[in-house]
């Protein structure tokens, strides 16, 4: 039997010294340290604790949820390995895989052994199937840490997107504030307004935890230059949380940024051959024709209109498309 009890927390020593505590293990100031967390038997989730020489706020930051989204595991791969606790004014914790089978069987979106998204599995069950045991074990170890949590996120293996950041309007106000002011420091140019509740970030939201959700990279890809970008914000994240606490390099708002205030999702209404008329950040006007579905005789079965002028977020690149798979995504500005 696997005891869950566990929860990161201060505790002063004798000494005056602190440590995290972790599922058991203690990792002390200025130290480094990788704790396992068991899910079942097979499939465990390895999470890595950057304890700072001096207390302060905890981010903690997830990648993975999804298996062919690259940029955010890759540099949380390496932020693992680089960031200096010794430098650190509190803690960050990263989880760089969170679906450790969908990542390594390249699974777009779902959790391969139960086919459920596990963005849409919380709040998770302990005696659920796999999906729902890891946002159950991820709910229970690391949100109890975070002051604040980034969820890192690119378009899966057939999705192009512009980069973004989904930051909560169903929170607490004080939640919801929190979230975009930490959104606007981030380099990417867009900034959308989310109303989800039961994925990673969004459930965080509903238990109190200010979060935001990061999109960069798509189609099955990724490149130094979004991973330098993605540890970019991550710098950002620590920064606003003055957990890097640099005089010289204080995190202002990104000027650039736009605010999606109304986005649509267009699914398909019929499984069939889609062909976008589009591509990411393209300005669109309402009537314009974003895409059509056909049927294997070539009749269209489907035409995508725009209901407003906006921008492109991110759209499907696949030819073969099943009923109730997103086509695209656009939004007002």
């Amino acid at each position: 039997m696997i005891n869950f009890k566990y929860k990161i927390r201060l505790i002063p020593e004798t000494t005056g010294e602190r440590e995290m505590h972790l599922y058991g293990h203690e990792i002390k100031r200025g130290e480094r340290k990788t704790v396992i967390l068991p899910v079942s038997n097979d499939i465990s989730l390895e999470v890595i604790c950057c304890c700072g020489e001096r207390p302060g706020k905890t981010l903690v930051l997830t990648s993975g949820v999804h298996g062919c989204e690259y940029v955010g595991v890759e540099t949380l791969k390496r932020l693992s390995n680089t960031l200096e606790p010794k430098k650190l004014t509190g803690n960050v914790v990263l989880l760089p895989i969170a679906n450790p089978s969908g990542f390594f069987e390249a699974a777009k979106r779902v959790v391969p052994e139960d086919k459920i998204n596990l963005n849409r599995a919380f709040p998770g069950r302990k005696e659920g199937s796999l999906s729902s045991r890891i946002a159950w074990v991820i709910e229970h170890a690391l949100y109890p840490a975070a002051d604040f949590l980034a969820d890192l996120h690119s378009g899966d293996g057939d999705e192009a997107l512009r980069p973004l950041v989904f930051f909560p309007v169903a929170g607490e106000e004080k939640v919801n504030q929190q979230s975009l002011s930490a959104a606007k420091v981030l380099t990417v140019p867009y900034r959308v307004r989310s109303s989800a509740k039961n994925g990673l970030y969004s459930w965080a939201v509903q238990q109190g935890i200010p979060a935001v959700l990061i999109e960069r990279g798509g189609m099955g890809l990724w490149s130094e230059a979004e991973v330098r970008d993605c540890e970019a914000d991550v710098y950002a994240l620590m920064r606003f949380l003055n957990i890097l606490e640099d005089r010289n390099d204080i995190p202002q708002e990104n000027e650039k940024q736009q605010e999606v205030t109304a986005v649509v999702y267009q699914e398909a209404q019929h499984t069939g051959f889609w062909y976008p008329e589009i591509h990411p950040d393209d300005r669109i006007s309402k009537g314009q024709l974003l895409g059509r579905m056909e049927n294997s005789s070539g009749k269209i079965i489907q035409k995508v209109i725009a209901d407003f002028d906006g921008i492109v977020l991110y759209h499907n690149t696949a030819l073969g498309i099943q009923r109730g798979e997103l086509l695209v995504a656009y939004g007002r500005i």
